[in-house]
Protein backbone atom coordinates (compact mmCIF):
# COMPACT_ATOMS: atom_id res chain seq x y z
CA UNK A 1 0.00 0.00 0.00
CA UNK A 2 1.24 3.37 -0.86
CA UNK A 3 2.28 6.08 1.95
CA UNK A 4 0.88 9.32 1.49
CA UNK A 5 4.14 10.37 0.87
CA UNK A 6 5.10 8.00 -2.11
CA UNK A 7 6.21 10.14 -4.98
CA UNK A 8 3.90 10.61 -7.66
CA UNK A 9 4.42 7.99 -10.39
CA UNK A 10 6.04 9.87 -13.50
CA UNK A 11 7.25 8.53 -16.46
CA UNK A 12 11.25 8.47 -17.59
CA UNK A 13 12.50 11.72 -18.54
CA UNK A 14 12.88 10.73 -22.23
CA UNK A 15 8.53 10.38 -22.58
CA UNK A 16 7.52 14.12 -22.85
CA UNK A 17 10.18 14.42 -25.95
CA UNK A 18 8.53 11.61 -27.59
CA UNK A 19 4.62 12.67 -27.08
CA UNK A 20 5.84 15.68 -28.17
CA UNK A 21 7.54 14.35 -31.18
CA UNK A 22 4.59 12.02 -32.76
CA UNK A 23 1.96 14.81 -31.45
CA UNK A 24 3.87 17.34 -33.40
CA UNK A 25 4.71 14.69 -36.42
CA UNK A 26 0.75 13.98 -36.72
CA UNK A 27 0.22 18.27 -36.12
CA UNK A 28 3.14 18.57 -39.69
CA UNK A 29 1.29 15.66 -41.83
CA UNK A 30 -1.76 16.94 -41.17
CA UNK A 31 -0.80 20.37 -42.32
CA UNK A 32 0.93 18.46 -45.47
CA UNK A 33 -1.56 16.46 -46.17
CA UNK A 34 -4.16 20.10 -45.91
CA UNK A 35 -1.81 21.69 -48.56
CA UNK A 36 -2.13 19.16 -50.98
CA UNK A 37 -5.97 18.22 -50.69
CA UNK A 38 -7.58 21.32 -50.02
CA UNK A 39 -7.54 24.84 -51.68
CA UNK A 40 -7.59 28.03 -49.57
CA UNK A 41 -10.88 29.94 -50.39
CA UNK A 42 -13.06 26.68 -51.57
CA UNK A 43 -16.30 25.45 -49.88
CA UNK A 44 -16.10 23.55 -46.90
CA UNK A 45 -15.44 19.72 -47.28
CA UNK A 46 -17.53 17.42 -44.77
CA UNK A 47 -15.44 15.23 -42.17
CA UNK A 48 -17.82 14.41 -39.12
CA UNK A 49 -21.37 15.77 -41.47
CA UNK A 50 -22.11 19.00 -39.16
CA UNK A 51 -19.43 18.43 -36.91
CA UNK A 52 -16.22 19.15 -38.39
CA UNK A 53 -15.23 20.46 -42.10
CA UNK A 54 -11.88 20.28 -44.02
CA UNK A 55 -11.58 24.29 -44.69
CA UNK A 56 -7.98 25.45 -45.75
CA UNK A 57 -6.85 29.20 -44.37
CA UNK A 58 -3.63 30.35 -43.42
CA UNK A 59 -3.30 32.81 -40.50
CA UNK A 60 -0.16 35.09 -39.59
CA UNK A 61 -1.26 35.86 -36.22
CA UNK A 62 -2.51 34.18 -33.30
CA UNK A 63 -6.13 32.43 -32.69
CA UNK A 64 -8.80 35.16 -33.96
CA UNK A 65 -6.22 36.52 -36.17
CA UNK A 66 -5.22 38.68 -33.87
CA UNK A 67 -1.58 40.24 -34.46
CA UNK A 68 -2.12 39.56 -38.05
CA UNK A 69 1.52 40.14 -39.68
CA UNK A 70 3.56 38.84 -37.07
CA UNK A 71 4.14 34.80 -38.05
CA UNK A 72 8.33 35.22 -37.18
CA UNK A 73 7.75 37.11 -33.91
CA UNK A 74 5.02 34.55 -32.55
CA UNK A 75 6.55 31.76 -33.76
CA UNK A 76 9.69 32.70 -31.55
CA UNK A 77 7.58 32.98 -29.13
CA UNK A 78 5.94 29.75 -29.13
CA UNK A 79 9.46 28.01 -29.67
CA UNK A 80 10.64 29.66 -26.19
CA UNK A 81 7.30 28.40 -24.76
CA UNK A 82 7.12 24.89 -25.84
CA UNK A 83 11.29 24.26 -25.38
CA UNK A 84 10.68 25.78 -22.00
CA UNK A 85 7.99 23.24 -21.60
CA UNK A 86 9.80 20.32 -22.32
CA UNK A 87 13.29 21.44 -20.63
CA UNK A 88 11.01 21.29 -17.55
CA UNK A 89 9.64 18.34 -17.89
CA UNK A 90 13.01 16.95 -18.44
CA UNK A 91 14.78 18.60 -15.59
CA UNK A 92 11.62 17.76 -13.03
CA UNK A 93 9.99 15.33 -13.93
CA UNK A 94 6.26 15.32 -13.05
CA UNK A 95 3.01 13.24 -12.83
CA UNK A 96 2.39 11.44 -15.61
CA UNK A 97 -1.42 13.00 -15.73
CA UNK A 98 0.57 16.58 -16.12
CA UNK A 99 3.55 15.22 -18.38
CA UNK A 100 1.33 14.54 -20.97
CA UNK A 101 -0.72 17.35 -20.90
CA UNK A 102 2.30 19.91 -20.40
CA UNK A 103 3.81 17.52 -23.82
CA UNK A 104 0.53 18.24 -25.68
CA UNK A 105 0.90 22.40 -24.90
CA UNK A 106 4.95 22.31 -26.25
CA UNK A 107 3.66 20.37 -29.18
CA UNK A 108 0.98 22.61 -30.10
CA UNK A 109 3.40 25.46 -29.75
CA UNK A 110 5.72 23.87 -31.56
CA UNK A 111 4.03 22.73 -34.34
CA UNK A 112 2.75 26.15 -35.08
CA UNK A 113 6.41 27.68 -34.53
CA UNK A 114 7.59 25.27 -37.57
CA UNK A 115 4.60 26.56 -39.71
CA UNK A 116 5.49 30.80 -38.49
CA UNK A 117 9.20 30.02 -39.47
CA UNK A 118 8.80 27.99 -42.48
CA UNK A 119 6.15 29.45 -44.42
CA UNK A 120 6.13 33.16 -42.74
CA UNK A 121 2.23 31.73 -41.30
CA UNK A 122 0.51 28.82 -39.76
CA UNK A 123 -1.76 26.74 -42.00
CA UNK A 124 -5.40 25.75 -40.57
CA UNK A 125 -8.21 23.77 -42.15
CA UNK A 126 -10.42 22.41 -39.30
CA UNK A 127 -13.70 24.17 -38.79
CA UNK A 128 -16.35 23.44 -36.49
CA UNK A 129 -19.77 24.41 -37.52
CA UNK A 130 -21.31 23.98 -34.14
CA UNK A 131 -18.31 26.40 -32.36
CA UNK A 132 -19.58 28.58 -35.37
CA UNK A 133 -22.71 28.75 -33.97
CA UNK A 134 -21.87 29.45 -30.99
CA UNK A 135 -19.96 32.39 -31.46
CA UNK A 136 -22.35 33.88 -33.92
CA UNK A 137 -25.43 33.87 -30.90
CA UNK A 138 -22.29 35.42 -29.25
CA UNK A 139 -22.38 38.14 -31.67
CA UNK A 140 -18.77 37.49 -32.56
CA UNK A 141 -18.41 36.10 -35.98
CA UNK A 142 -17.45 32.62 -36.83
CA UNK A 143 -15.08 30.61 -35.21
CA UNK A 144 -11.98 30.41 -36.22
CA UNK A 145 -10.65 27.68 -38.62
CA UNK A 146 -7.99 25.61 -36.47
CA UNK A 147 -5.42 23.19 -36.76
CA UNK A 148 -4.20 20.08 -34.62
CA UNK A 149 -1.16 22.29 -33.06
CA UNK A 150 -4.32 24.73 -31.81
CA UNK A 151 -6.36 22.10 -30.13
CA UNK A 152 -3.35 20.55 -28.45
CA UNK A 153 -2.74 23.74 -27.30
CA UNK A 154 -6.39 24.73 -26.27
CA UNK A 155 -7.29 20.57 -24.71
CA UNK A 156 -4.31 20.46 -22.89
CA UNK A 157 -5.01 24.04 -21.41
CA UNK A 158 -8.54 23.11 -20.51
CA UNK A 159 -7.15 19.60 -19.06
CA UNK A 160 -4.91 21.66 -16.75
CA UNK A 161 -7.74 23.84 -15.48
CA UNK A 162 -10.46 21.18 -14.83
CA UNK A 163 -7.29 19.07 -13.04
CA UNK A 164 -6.65 22.53 -11.17
CA UNK A 165 -10.30 22.43 -10.20
CA UNK A 166 -11.02 18.76 -9.22
CA UNK A 167 -7.43 19.12 -7.16
CA UNK A 168 -8.71 21.60 -5.37
CA UNK A 169 -11.63 19.13 -3.89
CA UNK A 170 -9.35 16.34 -2.49
CA UNK A 171 -9.50 16.62 1.32
CA UNK A 172 -6.33 17.87 2.54
CA UNK A 173 -4.25 15.88 5.23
Amino acid sequence: MPTLLARPRTFPAWVPLLIAALLIAADQALKAWALAHLQEGAAPVPFIPGVLDWVLTFNTGAAWSLLSGSAVPLAVARLLVGLGILAYLVVRPQNRFLTVVLSMIAAGAIGNTIDGLRLGRVTDMLHAPPLSAVTQALHAGNFPIFNLADSLVVVGTLLLLIASFVGENKPKV
